[in-house]
């Protein structure tokens, strides 16, 4: 596939591609264009799945990608300018995302800048179609739903799991839940660009909702038990000024859709036994914790 698609970003004037990193649905490179460098994002396959998410239109995931860098940056939040969108019409050719690349000095992220980049973004209500994770229904009920096809997605991996929480538990939980932010949800080092600490971009908008704000946190707090991903939850709350309140039931209901991703990841989609088997027994702590605030 190499050699057919350095052809074809050679036909829109990008040049001298090499590999940065791959992911489930898209590889990424890095290349040149019109003397700048650009990074490329290359769709695997027009539809996807996996343990999380049985069905992953690639194409539009690229559409909403651009669409939402967009808009970020015209309200000057950092991300990385879509250049051009190459949406193909043959099944042998992927669709191809190319934009600015955004340089990374390697630094320690700064949380507590983060955070403050993070309540601006909060501030904004996404713009035009529905976004694609949200599958067609507003965050609280996706939330309801996605948790209970997760939970049962990890019984058939894991031995010995639990019949799935009541979806009237969860949707207790829920109901306090807003629906007015415009939400990342993936915000870990590797889809952070910074220099200096300073955030440069915010890559990877793949996961993007429009929901409260305690959604993204569940999902930060869950992301910064696992080092790798370079998140300091109390200085990312205290720049963010007015975080939600974390540990009732809302935002314990949010902690358990993320750990149950994570779970997945480690399960299946990224296998290791150990992190997989501490996701799960996470997965289990949570909604222990759960349950009786939201039928208190």
């Amino acid at each position: 596939m190499m050699e057919g698609l350095a052809e074809l970003l050679a036909a829109r004037g990008v040049t001298r591609l090499e590999p940065l990193g791959s992911g489930l649905e898209f590889s990424v490179f890095r290349g040149r264009m019109g003397g700048a460098e650009v990074a490329v994002r290359v769709a695997g396959r027009r539809c996807d799945s996996n343990a999380n998410d049985p069905l992953v239109d690639t194409r539009a995931l690229l559409v909403q990608e651009r669409r939402l860098a967009r808009f970020v940056l015209a309200r000057g939040l950092p991300a990385a300018a879509p250049l051009d969108l190459i949406l193909s019409s043959s099944p042998d050719v992927p669709d191809i995302l190319v934009s600015a690349y955004v340089p990374d000095d390697g630094s320690p992220l700064d949380p507590y800048r983060l955070g403050g980049v993070l309540a601006r973004l909060h501030a904004l209500a996404p713009p035009g179609p529905p976004l694609v994770a949200a599958e067609g229904m507003p965050a609280a009920r996706l939330l309801v739903r996605r948790v209970l096809r997760r939970w049962a997605e990890v019984g058939r991996l894991r031995q010995d799991w639990p019949a799935a929480p009541p979806g009237s538990v969860l949707a207790a939980a829920a109901a306090a839940l807003g629906e007015g932010s415009l939400l990342h949800l993936d915000v870990r080092r590797p889809n952070v660009r910074c220099r200096a600490g300073e955030v440069s971009a915010l890559l990877d908008w793949s996961n993007a909702l429009r929901g409260d704000p305690v959604l993204e946190f569940g999902r930060l707090g869950e992301y910064a038990r696992l080092p790798d991903n370079g998140l300091d939850l109390d200085a990312l709350r205290a720049g963010y000024g007015e975080p939600p309140p974390d540990g009732d039931a809302p935002a314990l209901l949010c902690r358990l859709d993320a750990a149950l991703m994570l779970a997945l990841v480690f399960l299946s989609e990224a296998p290791d036994a150990a992190r997989g088997d501490a996701a799960a027994d996470r997965v289990l702590e949570l909604y222990e914790r759960l349950r009786p605030r939201a039928l208190g």
